[in-house]
């Protein structure tokens, strides 16, 4: 697939990032968690007003993976105070990978990882950092195979729902 190409998003894409930002977290996380907390979820984080704001915020990007002319796929990065978490001027993070399930195993991912990397290094990043769910084994072994080591845990909240996510880092 080295037709995919990756782009960064602009406000004017706002409609297409809610589109596949909906669809992805659906299909990823619709099968083991219940419907009403993947609805508010989805209603909350997936906002225009929301994804509005972090478009226009400077120390978040978000690129798109596009095949064809169709979004596959998209990566948010974030830095200094908008990480999630350790908010460390020396790390960057990877908020979200995600792509289509269509396009699982046509390398989507690895472009969009590769992406945050080149990212990193232009920023000048120590190490890479990242949350994903401990019942994510497809995404964990994916972070695992690009040198990626759990360091901690946290808590993240689907509706009502409390789940583990697992922290992982990557040194650069």
């Amino acid at each position: 697939m080295d037709n995919i190409i990756v782009r960064k998003v602009v406000p004017a894409d706002v409609v297409q990032l809610q589109k596949i930002g909906k669809e992805t977290f659906s299909e990823t996380f619709a099968k083991g968690n219940m419907a009403e907390n993947l609805e508010k979820y989805l209603e909350e984080g997936f906002s225009l007003e929301k994804l509005t704001a972090e478009i226009n915020n400077k120390n978040s990007a978000f690129y798109f993976a596009v095949l064809d002319e169709q979004i596959i796929g998209y990566l948010k990065l974030n830095s200094g105070s908008s990480q999630t978490e350790l908010q460390d001027d020396n790390a960057l993070e990877i908020e979200r990978i995600y792509v289509l399930r269509e396009f699982h195993g046509k390398k989507a991912g690895q472009i969009l990882y590769e992406k945050a990397i080149e990212v990193a290094y232009s920023q000048n990043a120590v190490y890479v950092w990242l949350g994903v769910w401990e019942e994510n084994q497809r995404a964990i072994r994916f972070y695992e195979k690009n040198g990626f080591v759990t360091f901690d845990k946290h808590i993240f909240k689907l509706g009502n729902d409390e789940q583990t996510d697992l922290m992982m880092r990557k040194k650069l």
